[in-house]
């Protein structure tokens, strides 16, 4: 049975090194698309710049390596396009290449992917879009749990160019009738950062008020992302990716009620739901959570 071929763009940035081992292991083919390539076995590289929309085109026309010329029936044919690649966040860069790189980037990937006849494109926006990661001064948001059909509203570059590719997405979808799925993706949380960043966390729980205390274990991303190729037919969707509880010892409502005062709670919560909820992507894609903060480290 021939492999299912997935082009990735920016796997072998900090969550894409870890989803593209787990989609290998899926079954995939996988070609990582990035300024530089990711030494791992079974992944074929092709360097490229999301920002050069002829680069994108050609590597959605590509070989993904040599053994694929042997059949001699020409270009095989990508079956989805997983587009992370992006400048990851605020300070790295001026805001204004920031927001062109990862809004022209987007653009691009998604353009070329339509005009290829992919027909599924899943693309990471961010936990950022609900503006309170990289506000000025402590925001609140205006209720929880924080959910897709939140009004989106950053004031910072980096999240505001994801809202502007959720819209390019939603644009793209509304015009091919392919299947475009964007995740907001939590804070991502590598297997070896439990032991060096969580005990810190519970003891000073303030430091995660931007990010309203979630997390996404970046092989659980890797779940997610399997899962959205795997279901088709949703058209445009928005999906929060994160684990199912607050990367916090403390239970959600005292959480919400001490770190967010005042601010509306709109349905019950579990006692340490994520105040970033991943309701969507348990109900509507199958997501169970397999990287539980509490299977790597002690809270309390």
């Amino acid at each position: 049975m021939t492999k299912k071929r997935l082009l990735f763009t920016g796997g072998s940035g900090k969550a894409g090194k870890h989803v593209v081992p787990y989609l290998l292991d899926q079954g995939y083919r996988v070609m990582n698309v990035d300024l530089k390539p990711l030494d791992h076995p079974g992944v074929d590289n092709l360097i490229a710049d999301i920002t050069d929309s002829g680069q994108m085109f050609n590597a959605m026309s590509s070989y993904a390596g040599l053994d694929e010329l042997e059949p001699g029936n020409g270009v095989p044919e990508f079956d989805a396009v997983v587009h992370f690649a992006a400048v990851p966040r605020i300070l790295i860069n001026p805001d204004n290449e920031t927001f062109r790189v990862n809004t022209i980037g987007t653009y691009n990937v998604i353009e070329a992917a339509v005009k290829m006849g992919i027909r599924k494109i899943i693309i990471a926006s961010s936990e950022t879009t609900y503006g309170v990661c990289f506000s000025d001064g402590p925001t609140d948001p205006h209720s929880l749990p924080l959910e897709e059909d939140y009004d989106v509203n950053p004031m910072d570059s980096y999240g505001l160019s994801k809202v502007v590719n959720e819209k390019t997405a939603r644009a793209f979808q509304r015009r091919s009738g392919f299947d475009i799925y964007a995740l907001r993706i939590g804070n991502v949380i590598e297997p070896h950062e439990y032991q060096e960043l969580f005990p810190y966390y519970f003891k000073h729980p303030e430091v995660r008020r931007r990010n309203a205390f979630c997390y996404i274990d970046a092989r659980d991303l890797g779940q997610i992302v399997d899962l959205c190729v795997k279901k088709d037919g949703l058209g445009y969707q928005v999906f929060n990716a994160g684990n199912d509880h607050n990367g916090a010892i403390i239970p959600s409502k005292e959480l919400a009620e001490r770190f967010f005062p005042g601010v509306e709670i709109t349905r019950e919560l579990g006692e340490h739901e994520a105040l970033f909820s991943n309701k969507k992507i348990r109900e509507v894609l199958g997501f169970k959570e397999q990287h539980n903060w509490r299977k790597y480290v002690k809270g309390e």
